[in-house]
């Protein structure tokens, strides 16, 4: 706790310095708020709202719940041609093909996940496991710029905010789904299937496990889950959300658990939103 030390990460099987130090020093650097955002309600410009048109001239439904519709500019198309041989092996080309579409979570563009209601996050849950089991069927790896799905764990990732260069303030992710497993998944994949084969117990339930007996590195926890700042971490409020219970996929989630990962999630969210007395990107 007072001197720079390494800590392993076992899911990328590599080491963190921490100066732990370091956190004495004096700070008189810039501290400021960032100017209060004002977004519509509804915008019959933004793209994302409801009856909107979109950039390829769709018109949006006038949705009251989730919406999810084709990406118009998407990352992946599941047409991509081959590359083509390469002519020098330092200059080496794959195909990647996928599917990549937009989840609006709310028809109101002024909100953000901690404002909804908790049945509003649950039917954001339960849209994620249904795309989970719909892309997963014919692609290894379904991404959401915010959870893995079939047949690995699902992974959701979401930018939200200017400073994180979201495009649209209007609440909404990516979900993608690739015909590749994408660098850092390969990765942790493999760290994973090596300590089960070692071990005998997969790797994050046993973290779970430690952690809520340790508490060293609690956020907050709930009948199914936990929140940690994980032991190995990086960035000073990073955190890993884990289950208690050892499943795969978000499709696996019994209703109880899904009604309490609606619950984390707003609890850990407004933490952040308190933390920094802003809308956290």
């Amino acid at each position: 706790a007072e001197h720079q030390h390494a800590r392993y990460n076992p899911l990328r099987d590599d080491w963190v310095l921490v100066s732990a130090h370091r956190v004495k020093r004096p700070w008189q650097g810039q501290l400021e708020k960032p100017p209060p955002e004002d977004v519509p309600r509804w915008d019959p410009n933004n793209p994302l709202c409801p009856g909107a048109t979109r950039a390829n001239g769709e018109v949006n439904p006038q949705y009251e719940g989730t919406f999810v519709f084709p990406n118009d500019f998407p990352a992946l198309q599941p047409d991509a041609p081959e590359p083509g041989d390469s002519d020098h092996p330092l200059f080496r080309a794959a195909a990647a093909r996928g599917v990549c579409k937009v989840m609006c979570f709310h028809p109101w563009s002024d909100l953000t996940l901690p404002l909804m209601s908790l049945s509003e996050i649950r039917a954001v849950i339960d849209a994620w496991a249904e795309l989970a089991v719909e892309l997963g069927a014919s692609y290894p790896w379904v991404q959401d710029w915010d959870l893995l799905a079939a047949p690995l764990p699902p992974l959701i990732f979401k930018n939200k905010g200017v400073m994180m260069g979201c495009s649209n303030p209007h609440l909404h992710c990516q979900v993608c789904a690739s015909s590749f497993l994408p660098n850092e998944a390969h990765l942790e994949d493999q760290t994973q299937r090596q300590h089960l084969s070692q071990h005998s117990m997969p790797m994050l339930p046993e973290y779970a496990e430690q952690e809520a007996c340790r508490k060293e590195q609690l956020v907050v926890e709930n009948v199914d889950w936990l929140v940690v700042v994980p032991y190995w971490t990086t960035w000073p409020f990073q955190i890993l959300l884990l289950p208690r219970r050892h499943v795969c996929c978000l499709q696996d989630l019994c209703e109880g658990e899904r009604d309490n990962l609606a619950s984390i999630m707003q609890r850990l969210l407004i933490k952040y939103d308190n933390l920094f007395e802003v809308s956290f990107p």
